[in-house]
């Protein structure tokens, strides 16, 4: 069967001009999505000064984002079937640009929120309907450039975003981190038009809805995540918010299960997860999801409060990471033939595991070019264990379940990236004021050393701030030196499932990634 688009070349099928500009319409889309999810983390210091959040509230900057995703990729492939393709693009496209306009006009902790819910709600159905437009739009023999040409923009997307960002909250302003996609935005729709035909919309597929599962997945995870991001802050269950939100979470979860048994198409297939395979995949997404989103988080903190990097500083550190990425993306296709996938996911998982490791042994002299081994150790380890689980999930369920169980991998290793972050809030409050009371009982007011050092510097007033901010930065070094450890070890805790996983196929062709 011909694919739309495709013309005929002696021997085999071509994609002419108008199939290619849909492809490089779904990888634009991509690109702005993936973008997006970090390109705040570098500028994150400057933009929580500038809208009043705490280190623990900016938390929620990346978090909303995340977790929007995590909502709206499994229904993308619905929403395509409701609108059609097309439409579903123009709409998200310029939703996804209103959004960001709103981020970058933000003042607010609470309008900035808005705006990042609002970008992952409408940037996460521009991951997958980019891969939907490779398999849909490009014959076979040309569907692996495609997917070359995502899977490039899938892991740099991530990478540069912290450069791009740093370079414009230092050079222009952060504001224009979010207002790049308006350009962009206008140059998608263009392309959406030409390259991608009209789809009559079905709007009979809402009566078929699983209603009480999208309902469900919406206030079961965003409820859990308030209670993981505010729970510290608020004294948990003394906090009538907190019992709220557990309360949503539950009744979230009890629908989202409830569809699983009165839906004929549940929204997430969750059944999938008791394959031993797929579960076992899902698992150490969630593991990878912790460590990538969770290390790109910590990094360009601990050089902005340690060691003084401005923004654009902190992200080339992030996007080091990226280098052995891209070199490795060329040989995939060999390495899914030569590499078995148990020996590729073990490497993959002990690369990350040991990078965040490699990170744990900061202190306070330590600087960017003391993260390159760990970043790079962790740019082979994310490629390896990305692109072999991804292969993994296409390979352990039936054909016809690929589509969920892909949506499903892709949200669970979001959900990774969201605890990560939640987790690295609760910790970085908890460790932070164990280490600066710790050190406060090394120091003793009658000791030699302590009057030496308030006579050195000027009498008691000046040395007692001196100090103070001299335990502050110990207590920061010892806070980050915790969450990589819990990192390291979190990672490596999970390498005994790859005896779980099958052989891939000797033919297995790069399944696309997110």
């Amino acid at each position: 069967m011909a694919v739309a688009g495709a013309t005929s070349s002696g021997g085999g099928e071509k994609a002419d001009a108008a199939a290619w500009l849909a492809v490089i319409a779904g990888i634009l889309g991509a690109l702005m999505a993936t973008l997006d999810i970090s390109i705040v983390n570098s500028a994150l210091p400057t933009i929580q000064g500038e809208i009043g959040a705490s280190g623990t509230e900016g938390t929620w900057i990346s978090t909303a984002y995340l977790i929007a995703e995590i909502i709206i990729i499994p229904l993308s492939g619905w929403l395509e079937r409701v609108l059609g393709l097309r439409t579903l693009l123009l709409g998200v496209s310029v939703l996804f640009t209103g959004f960001s306009i709103i981020c970058g006009s933000a003042n607010s902790l609470g309008m900035m929120i808005v705006g990042r819910a609002g970008q992952g709600i409408t940037g996460g159905a521009l991951i997958p309907t980019a891969q939907t437009i490779i398999a849909q739009r490009l014959p076979r023999e040309q569907q692996p450039i495609g997917t070359a040409l995502f899977g490039v923009v899938a892991i740099m997307g991530p990478v540069v975003g912290p450069v791009i960002g740093g370079w414009l909250a230092e050079n222009v302003s952060w504001h224009y981190a979010f207002f790049l996609n308006v350009p962009l935005c206008v140059a998608l729709v263009i392309l959406l038009l030409v390259g991608l035909p009209h789809q009559k919309a079905n709007l009979g597929e809402l009566a078929k809805a699983d209603w009480l599962g999208i309902i469900g997945l919406a206030l079961g995870l965003g409820g859990m995540t308030v209670v993981l991001e505010e729970g510290q802050r608020v004294q948990w269950f003394d906090s009538s918010l907190i019992q709220i939100t557990t309360a949503l979470s539950v009744v979230g979860f009890i629908c989202l299960f409830a569809g699983q048994r009165f839906a004929s198409r549940p929204v997430i297939k969750l059944s999938l997860l008791l394959d031993r395979q797929f579960g076992s995949v899902s698992v150490m997404g969630v593991v990878v999801g912790i460590a990538l989103y969770g290390t790109s988080y910590v990094i360009p903190q601990f050089l902005a409060n340690v060691s003084g990097y401005n923004a654009l500083q902190s992200g080339l550190v992030v996007m080091i990471s990226g280098i052995p990425s891209l070199f490795l993306m060329a040989i995939v296709p060999v390495l899914l033939k030569r590499l078995d996938i148990r020996l590729a996911v073990a490497m993959g998982l002990l690369f990350m595991g040991g990078s965040a490791l490699l990170n744990a042994r900061l202190n306070s002299l330590s600087v960017g070019h003391d993260f390159t081994d760990g970043q790079l150790l962790r740019g082979f380890g994310q490629i390896l264990s990305f692109m072999f689980l991804s292969q993994a999930v296409v390979q352990s369920v039936p054909r016809e379940d690929a589509g969920d169980a892909s949506g499903l991998f892709n949200a669970m290793r979001n959900m990774g990236g969201s605890f990560a972050l939640a987790g690295i809030s609760i910790i970085q409050d908890k460790r932070l004021w164990l280490h600066e009371r710790r050190i406060e009982e090394t120091l003793n007011a009658n000791s030699y050393t302590v009057q030496h050092y308030v006579g050195a510097n000027g009498g008691l007033m000046p040395a007692a701030g001196q100090l103070e901010q001299q335990i502050m930065n110990q207590a920061y070094v010892m806070t980050y030196n915790d969450i990589f450890w819990l990192m390291g070890v979190g990672t490596l805790a999970v390498l005994p499932l790859v005896f779980f996983l099958r052989p891939l196929p000797k033919n297995a062709k790069p399944a696309a990634m997110h």
